[in-house]
């Protein structure tokens, strides 16, 4: 069995990580907190509650979203 990866777009950046990948792993290697973003991907929004089961494909357009404060 050989090593696979899958090549993503993690906002608007290239990223090629170990197939297969899950959201919360992508979360993991970029260092998100993940009790304070949100996540799409293909434009869709992915509830927190699907992040473990969710794999990513190869050409996954993923954009995190933390929120801002301001006003």
């Amino acid at each position: 069995m050989s090593d696979s990866t899958v090549s993503i777009v993690v906002n608007n950046a290239p990223v090629r990580l170990k197939a297969p990948l899950r959201l919360t792993e992508l979360l993991k290697h970029m260092a998100c907190d993940d009790q304070s973003v949100a996540v799409a991907v293909n434009l869709d929004f992915v509830p927190r509650s699907r992040w473990a089961n969710h794999f990513l494909q190869p050409g996954d357009q993923v954009e995190i979203v933390a929120p801002m404060q301001g006003g």
